[in-house]
């Protein structure tokens, strides 16, 4: 009779699998993300400017300021994973947080005791 040893087909290799992985997993991230920028935006005058800081450990913030005026963040675990999704979400990017942007940003009482602190009558940092 004829050899019968049959060899499994070649698939993907562990670090390939687990580079889809880690790609499929990203891309959820940024879905995740885009959808948070959306409803921001969405409720705070329809539309949203935004601008990437890293912050540590591969991290980054994600300031966003609302058509309104209105401010929020958001962290992403990556710049690339930030930048993708408020691509998605049709988030205009800034290289800085000054100038334009920051002069679209309103603060109310709460935001001026809170960056004066104590040391005008304001609420501590606890």
């Amino acid at each position: 009779m004829g050899d019968t040893t049959q060899t499994a087909p070649e698939g993907p290799s562990d670090e390939s699998a687990s580079s889809k992985s880690a790609s499929a997993k990203a891309e959820k991230r940024a879905k995740r993300l885009a959808h948070q920028m959306t409803a921001f935006a969405q409720s705070h005058g329809g539309s949203a400017e935004g601008q990437l800081a890293h912050i540590g450990r591969g991290t980054v913030r994600v300031a966003l300021v609302g058509a309104n005026g209105d401010w929020g963040n958001l962290v992403a675990p990556s710049y690339e994973t930030a930048r993708r999704a408020a691509e998605t979400a049709g988030i205009t990017l800034h290289d800085d947080f000054d100038g334009e942007l920051a002069a679209k940003v309103r603060t109310g009482p709460y935001e001026w005791t809170r960056m004066a602190g104590i040391q005008l009558g304001g609420p501590s940092n606890e």
